[in-house]
């Protein structure tokens, strides 16, 4: 069966070079997350991508340090904020985009399968009524082949499951943000160990964005400084990533793959931040709601995962 949302964002990739977009990078070194500001040159239009809320979960303290510097790039360069954009429901940080939204603009927008995330975490925080899993806290929930513009910059949504099942990857120009479905070659791909992640389905995710053009520009969400290496990077090509990434190189089969995700995931503690942020990340950044004493409380479920 041909791959249409593929097939057009191959083509994509191969006619961007008369728009090639600008990709300004901030890295988080508390959660290993990269941020993207991407922009058109001729329009000064432009997303944010995978935005960071600093933190801290033994005063339960967040400010703002990170999007402040998204905003000062932002303001540095006269730019217009359209789109506040999250790859999936981050379990490593907090999402910055409603903090962004007031001070910039733009809305904010996942994969549409952010519902199966909504059912499965809003049971497990025991969220109640007052949250709505239909994905209403978004602005916008895309499809796999969706496509939109930043400026005169073609945009095409893949949906890569695996990691998640709402997870995402954005094919902006001849570049692709590729969430946690892959990393840099010296450290692999992401687990596949969460509810409704597959190691299967990450593998099929994975090839899938592996099918583009060797030359596409792949910018991962995090990177983990692997032994051996002593820079944080987090830009490798489809090509790169098919030579030598080390969990899904060419030649890797299906099974091998699935075999050894499922025996490396099963000894991965979880993420230091993954009960605040998911319950926070499942409504679009958003805090639950002030209970009648005017605090916000995150949940901590306990013997539950």
């Amino acid at each position: 069966m041909t791959d249409l949302a593929l097939t057009k964002a191959s083509a994509q990739v191969a006619a961007a070079q008369a728009g090639i977009p600008v990709i300004k990078a901030f890295f988080d070194l508390p959660t290993n997350t990269v941020s993207y500001v991407v922009h058109d040159t001729a329009t000064s239009r432009a997303a944010i991508i995978d935005s960071v809320l600093d933190f801290d979960p033994a005063s339960g303290r967040t400010t703002f340090t990170s999007a402040d510097a998204i905003i000062a790039y932002v303001g540095e360069h006269a730019l217009t904020i359209d789109w506040l954009l999250e790859t999936h429901a981050h379990a490593d940080h907090l999402s910055a985009a409603p903090y962004l939204q007031q001070k910039l603009g733009g809305k904010i927008a996942i994969g549409a399968h952010i519902t199966s995330v909504q059912q499965v975490f809003g049971k497990l925080f025991n969220a109640g009524n007052d949250f709505v899993r239909d994905g209403s806290d978004f602005d916008q929930l895309w499809n796999d082949g969706d496509h939109f513009k930043i400026g005169n910059l073609e945009v095409t949504v893949l949906h890569v499951p695996g990691h998640t099942p709402a997870c995402i990857a954005y094919v902006i120009g001849d570049a692709v943000f590729v969430g946690d479905t892959m990393f840099m070659p010296d450290y692999g791909t992401a687990r596949a160990d969460f509810p409704g992640g597959d190691a299967r389905t990450l593998y099929r995710s994975a090839r899938r964005l592996l099918s583009l053009p060797p030359e596409t520009r792949l910018f991962m969400c995090h990177d983990y400084l692997p032994a051996g290496r002593e820079d944080y990077v987090w830009e490798s090509t489809v090509e790169a990533e098919r030579k030598a990434n080390v969990h899904i190189h060419d030649g890797k089969t299906e099974d091998e793959f699935v075999a050894m995700r499922e025996a490396r995931d099963a000894t991965l503690p979880m993420p230091r931040l993954i009960m605040p942020s998911v319950q926070v990340n499942m409504r679009a950044g958003h805090m639950p709601a002030a209970e009648d004493n005017g605090v916000t409380y995150l949940k901590i479920p306990v013997n539950a995962v």
